[in-house]
């Protein structure tokens, strides 16, 4: 089993900066392939961003590249999730979850449900 324990999230203004952690504890080594979705108010869960487990492949969601950026430390099984220039529409619960596949296609992570998930944090920007 591997646990998934997301944290970081706060309440902030716009264009300010934030950043979230994801802890693996457990079977860390089943950790390779890493990806952060959120689901704001309403909202159907979607696709963020993902990261292989050296971390050289990285996709990024078009409503957030150039803004946020993924990075992990496997010393630390930690995934993290850089987050700058916040806008109000970022406002959602961000989870982390582990797959078994990277694919450079955002619909692959929407489409297929993620092996693991952590609990999510709450990241709220106000305007």
């Amino acid at each position: 089993q591997l646990q998934l324990l997301e944290s970081g999230g706060g309440l902030v203004q716009a264009g300010d900066s934030l950043r979230l952690s994801c802890t693996a504890s457990g079977r860390t080594t089943d950790a390779n392939i890493m990806a952060w979705f959120r689901q704001g108010p309403g909202k159907k869960r979607e696709f963020v961003s993902a990261t292989s487990w050296i971390g050289y492949s990285k996709l990024y969601a078009d409503s957030v590249k150039g803004r946020f950026t993924i990075s992990r430390d496997n010393k630390r099984n930690t995934l993290f999730l850089q987050m700058d220039s916040l806008k109000s529409e970022d406002t959602a619960v961000y989870y982390c979850a582990k797959f078994s596949e990277f694919h450079y296609d955002e619909s692959y992570y929407n489409d297929h449900q993620g092996d693991y998930w952590g609990q999510g944090t709450q990241v709220t920007v106000s305007s």
